[in-house]
C-alpha cells in the first residue's frame, strides 16, 4: 500500500514528505497541502507545502552535487539508472493506487503508466550511453582558404540543474521522461509534481533514492504554485525547464529568461476522415483516441472533420461503440472515470452548455453526476461553437462535416494549437499530402494521435509547445556542445613540409 513498507519513510503522520539533500522532510512552513480524490471529492492525500528557503537549499544542494555528478563515469550513471527502473517496476502497486485514488485513472492504465516509466528510464539509460559516448572530430582545412592546422573537439556536455514540471494526467511518466535523460546527461535534477499526482510522484522520486543516487543530486518540492512556482521557474539556479501543462508554459516562457525550455502544452488535434476510409477502423480509433481516460490526454482525438459522405455512417458507428463504454469509479478498470477536478468539469460543461445553445446535434444525452461526465459525441459543431476550437480535456468530442478535404485541413491549420493530428484513407498519396499540409508536430496515418512508443519525437507547433521530446531528443536538449581547438605550432607544420 501506498506509504508503508519501504515507502513508509516518506510520510509522517498523514503528511507525506518532500525530499531535498537525499534526505525526507517536513516543511518548516508547518502547512500542508490536500489533495482531493476526484471519485469521492473528498481530502486523500496531504503533501508539505515547501517555502522558498527550502527551494533555494534543494536548488544549492543540485548545483553541489551536479559538479560530481558530471564526473560520474557514463556507464555508472546508466547503472543507477537501470536500478531506479527495476526499483520502480517492483513496486508498481502502490505507486498505481496513487495515480487512482489522485487522478482518478483506471486501475489497469495506472499499472501500465508505472511499468511503462520503468522501461522508460532503462530505454534512455542505454540511449543515452550511445548518444553521449560519441565526439565528433574537425579538421580546419575542410573549410576554403584555411590550412590543416587546428583540430576540433566536440563532446555534449550537461547544462547543469533541471527543473522538471509533469502534468497531472501522467504524473509518473511525463515526471521521468524528463527526470532519465537529465541525469543520465549529467544534470541534477528538481521536480516540482503536480499537486493532483503529487503522492505518486513522490513515490515514484523514492524509487530513485533507494537506487542510491548521490545526495542533492535530485530534489522534489511540493507546494502551491502560488507561492513557489514563479520562485522555482525565475530561480536562478536552474538552467533549464521542461515543462508540461497548459497555459501556465506560456507565462514561463516569458520569465524564465535566457535557458533552455521544452514544453508541451496541449493540443486541439484534429482527426480528418476521407470518402475511400476503412469505416471500422476509423469507428475504433475515434473512439480510443477520444474518450481513453476520460479523454484527458494532450494527445486525445479532439475535434473529428469527416466527409459529409460518410459522416452519417461513422456517426452510427461510433455511436453504437460508445455505448459499450464503462461508465464509473476507477478501482473498477472503468473505460470512463471522474476528470480530475470540479473546476475541470464545469470547464467541460461549459463547452457542451454553448455548443447546445448555438444548435449542435447531442448524439447522447449530457449527464454529469460530481467529476463523473458520461462519454458524449457532439455532431453538426460549426466553427461558431467554441468545442470547434477550445481543448475541453474531457470525454466530450466535436464532429465537424466537410465537404472538402481543403476545407478540413484549413479548420486544423485555424487552430492556436498544432500537437498532434491524423488522417484516415486508404490513399498513401492523399495521406502524405495531407500530413505535409497539417500544420502539426506529428501526423498519424490511420492511426488516433499518441504519445508513445516514448522514444519516438514528440513537439508541437505554435501554442503546442517549444522544443522536441522524445528520449534522444530530450537527452539532445539537456546538453550542449563543448568544443575543444587544438593548434598545430607554424614551426611544426613548417617541419612537416621540409
Amino acid at each position: 500500500m501506498a506509504g508503508t513498507g519501504v515507502f513508509a519513510e516518506i510520510i509522517d503522520g498523514e503528511v507525506y514528505k518532500y525530499y531535498a539533500d537525499g534526505e525526507w522532510k517536513k516543511s518548516a512552513s508547518g502547512k500542508s497541502v490536500s489533495i482531493i480524490n476526484p471519485t469521492t471529492r473528498t481530502p486523500q492525500y496531504k503533501v508539505q507545502a515547501c517555502t522558498q528557503e527550502e527551494v533555494n537549499k534543494v536548488m544549492d544542494a543540485a548545483k553541489a552535487a551536479q559538479k560530481l555528478w558530471a564526473r560520474t563515469p557514463l556507464w555508472k550513471r546508466a547503472e543507477f539508472l537501470h536500478k531506479a527502473a527495476a526499483i520502480l517496476k517492483e513496486h508498481k502497486n502502490p505507486i498505481a493506487e496513487c495515480l487512482v485514488k489522485e487522478i482518478a485513472k483506471p486501475a489497469k492504465d495506472a499499472v501500465t503508466e508505472v511499468v511503462r516509466s520503468g522501461d522508460l528510464v532503462s530505454y534512455t539509460a542505454e540511449d543515452g550511453v550511445r548518444i553521449l559516448g560519441e565526439g565528433k572530430l574537425l579538421v580546419s582545412d575542410s573549410f576554403p582558404g584555411n590550412e590543416r592546422s587546428k583540430y576540433c573537439l566536440s563532446s555534449k556536455i550537461p547544462l547543469g540543474v533541471v527543473l522538471a514540471i509533469p502534468p497531472f494526467n501522467y504524473p509518473v511518466n511525463l515526471a521521468v521522461s524528463k527526470i532519465a535523460p537529465a541525469l543520465i546527461a549529467g544534470n541534477a535534477l528538481v521536480l516540482k509534481p503536480p499537486t493532483q499526482g503529487a503522492v505518486a510522484a513522490l513515490h515514484m522520486i523514492h524509487c530513485f533514492h533507494l537506487a542510491g543516487f548521490p545526495k542533492g543530486l535530485i530534489g522534489c518540492v511540493t507546494g502551491k504554485g502560488s507561492e513557489i512556482g514563479d520562485f522555482l521557474t525565475m530561480h536562478p539556479g536552474v538552467n533549464c525547464i521542461s515543462f508540461t501543462g497548459g497555459d501556465t508554459g506560456i507565462a514561463i516562457s516569458k520569465k524564465a529568461g535566457m535557458i533552455p525550455l521544452q514544453m508541451e502544452l496541449g493540443g486541439k488535434d484534429a482527426c480528418i476522415v476521407l470518402e475511400d476510409a476503412d469505416l471500422d477502423l476509423v469507428t475504433a480509433n475515434i473512439v480510443k483516441g477520444g474518450y481513453s481516460y476520460s479523454g484527458q490526454r494532450c494527445t486525445a482525438v479532439k475535434v473529428v472533420l469527416i466527409m459529409e459522405s460518410v459522416a452519417d455512417a461513422v456517426v452510427e458507428k461510433v455511436k453504437a461503440k460508445m455505448a459499450k463504454l464503462t461508465i464509473g469509479p476507477p478501482e473498477e478498470n472503468c473505460d470512463i472515470t471522474p476528470v480530475v477536478s470540479e473546476s475541470s468539469a464545469n470547464f467541460i460543461e461549459g463547452l457542451v452548455m454553448d455548443a447546445k445553445q448555438k444548435g449542435a446535434t447531442f448524439c447522447q444525452e449530457y449527464r454529469r453526476e460530481g467529476n463523473l461526465i458520461w462519454p458524449l459525441l457532439l455532431d453538426h459543431v460549426r466553427p461558431d461553437m467554441r468545442i470547434a476550437w477550445e481543448e475541453p480535456f474531457g470525454p466530450v468530442l466535436p464532429v465537424i462535416r466537410i465537404s472538402s478535404v481543403e476545407e478540413g485541413i484549413h479548420h486544423c491549420n485555424a487552430s492556436n494549437f498544432g500537437l498532434q493530428g491524423c488522417v484516415f484513407t486508404r490513399d498513401i498519396n492523399k495521406a502524405i499530402m495531407i500530413s505535409d499540409a497539417m500544420e502539426t508536430g506529428t501526423v498519424q496515418i490511420n492511426s488516433a494521435p499518441a504519445r508513445g512508443p516514448d522514444h519516438f519525437p514528440f513537439q508541437g507547433l505554435k501554442e503546442s509547445g517549444i522544443g522536441s521530446q522524445g528520449i534522444t531528443n530530450s537527452i539532445n536538449m539537456m546538453t550542449k556542445i563543448k568544443s575543444t581547438i587544438c593548434s598545430k605550432r607554424l614551426s611544426v607544420c613548417q617541419a612537416l613540409k621540409d
